[in-house]
């Protein structure tokens, strides 16, 4: 498909973390650009500083009258979103995000992409980083915002693209790569793709459609990626210990910093260089990312949103702050997910002092046979639910907190909106921000 024969581009969703993105890219290669979402947001505001035009809610009337005009969906908006099913009979031709992000990378000279379960966002802006410390000027597709950068996308010199890819929705199998890498292979997102076997055969197919393979290894992934010809499974301890002195949150970011030096380096980028870079790395907002400080407290907030995840920040915030009374505010991310993982969830939280559990954020599916009240209960004396009102939460907060306390806000839904409201409050009862 030739998408560059196209003069309009409209991204319905356009303020989706892997929807900007792209809208970025499209828009800094000279096509005109407009899209929708449901509601105003940081990323439609980003899109609307640059001169797109967005439009907030959906309606037919949001779609450019020109008919030489491509269709970009969320994988959040169904075949009967009403602005979606307008653009049907009109013939205009459409994809889901993925499966229009791997159309992007044909055009690149070199591909680089990013896979799996747990950091992959993290791993792509550190290679997209390394990259430009070095000289290159990549295009990149980070599914989150890198601390600094105004950016999430951008289109680069058309050389090296680097991109994460989404197993989410099973769109990964469209992209193809010169060098994949994959960092860790888990059952996550298995009930919106199909099955956990489709799950695993969608990694599969990634990794088939790249010509190199870095992977982390575990007996899992080795049984998926047994048949590549041209992988390197890394050694994941004798590598991260080479990032020992990087003073980052936890294990996993060595791990990250790691992975993406092997990475460049496969594209042709001195290690010694690469690894000088990353350790420069401002990282990701809304992973491990300190929101306010005064003396002995501190306010965190992390995406984390799987039970390995919540147990790599968990352990990274006892490691960082010994000794501190460590509160957690936690949002379950989809019923399917809480459903699926609420023992271990509750295994890993219930190793915090205190947690607070507000309502499930959706993200678009329905609602499921367990809440969070169910999540409370199972992680015991030390929990409690909370609404998600974020002002009378954020005071309560405030009036019970502790000299020496880690708050930590995890989750991938809509909580990080308290942040704001948190640090607001902290700065203006108790000083500036650290």
């Amino acid at each position: 498909m030739d998408i560059d024969r196209y003069r309009n581009f409209h991204f319905i969703g356009c303020g989706g973390a892997g929807m900007v993105g792209l809208a970025l890219i499209m828009h800094e290669k000279g096509f005109r650009v407009s899209g929708s979402d449901l509601k105003a947001s940081l990323n439609t505001g980003v899109l609307q500083e640059k001169g797109i035009r967005v439009s907030i809610g959906h309606s037919p009337s949001n779609l450019p009258e020109d008919k030489n005009t491509f269709i970009v969906r969320s994988s959040a908006i169904s075949e009967s979103n009403p602005e979606f099913a307008a653009a049907i009979p009109r013939g205009l031709p459409h994809l889901r995000r993925g499966e229009f992000l791997a159309e992007i990378a044909k055009s690149y000279e070199l591909v680089i992409s990013v896979a799996g379960c747990h950091g992959k966002t993290s791993v792509t802006g550190l290679i997209a980083h390394i990259l430009r410390k070095c000289g290159e000027k990549p295009g990149f597709m980070v599914g989150g915002k890198v601390t600094g950068w105004k950016y999430s996308g951008g289109a680069g010199d058309g050389r090296i693209f680097v991109t994460e890819s989404d197993e989410s929705d099973g769109t990964q199998i469209h992209l193809s790569s010169n060098i994949a890498v994959v960092n860790n292979v888990e059952d996550d997102h298995s009930w919106s793709v199909g099955g956990e076997q489709i799950l695993y055969d969608n990694f599969a197919k990634f990794a088939e459609n790249s010509k190199k393979l870095i992977y982390a290894p575990s007996p899992l992934a080795d049984k998926i990626f047994a048949f590549h010809k041209n992988k390197n499974s890394l050694d994941l301890k004798g590598l991260s210990a080479k990032f020992a002195d990087m003073k980052e949150w936890g294990g996993f970011q060595k791990i990250n910093a790691a992975v993406a030096v092997e990475a460049v380096a496969e594209a042709g980028i001195d290690r010694q260089e690469a690894g000088k870079h990353a350790r420069t790395f401002p990282g990701i907002e809304r992973r491990m990312s300190e929101r306010y400080q005064k003396d002995d407290f501190h306010l965190i907030e992390d995406y984390a949103h799987h039970p390995t995840e919540v147990a790599a920040s968990i352990a990274a915030l006892r490691e960082r702050f010994p000794g501190h009374f460590l509160r957690v505010v936690f949002q379950p991310h989809r019923y399917a997910r809480l459903e699926k993982y609420i023992d271990q969830l509750a295994c890993e939280l219930r190793k915090a002092d205190e947690v607070i559990v507000v309502p499930v954020f959706a993200a678009w599916s329905e609602k499921g046979k367990v809440s969070s009240e169910d999540l409370v209960r199972k992680i015991g004396k030390t929990a409690k639910s909370a609404d998600s009102d974020w002002k009378p939460l954020a005071k309560s907060l405030l009036e019970t907190k502790r000299e020496k306390e880690i708050l930590a806000i995890i989750g991938a839904g809509d909580i990080d909106e308290i942040i704001t409201i948190l640090a607001k409050i902290f700065n203006s009862e108790n000083g500036n921000a650290g």
